[in-house]
């Protein structure tokens, strides 16, 4: 999950530069069950709401929102690679 995770975000930031939001919901919809089924609590919900504002089209929302998106993304995979670094899996 978590070296996958990298490259998906990646590609959910690229979808957002693209404003392709059909494609840009795919994937924040993928993002969010992964948190969700991790216990990611709070990815979870902003990625839901980014989720169903790209299904809405509202370009406006996705992108005055992405930095908190990004911002607990990052949050998590740095929690997550300590931990992973403890057990010298990655």
């Amino acid at each position: 999950w978590y070296k996958d995770s990298l490259s998906k975000f990646k590609k959910i930031k690229e979808l957002l530069d693209k404003k392709d939001m059909p494609n840009y919901s795919v994937e924040v919809h993928s993002l969010k069950s992964d948190a969700k089924y991790f216990g990611m609590n709070r990815l979870a919900k902003i990625s839901l709401d980014h989720e169903l504002k790209s299904k809405e089209n509202d370009t406006d929302y996705v992108i005055n929102n992405f930095e908190e998106l990004e911002k607990e993304f990052n949050r998590v995979i740095e929690i997550v690679g300590k931990y992973l670094k403890w057990f010298n899996k990655i």
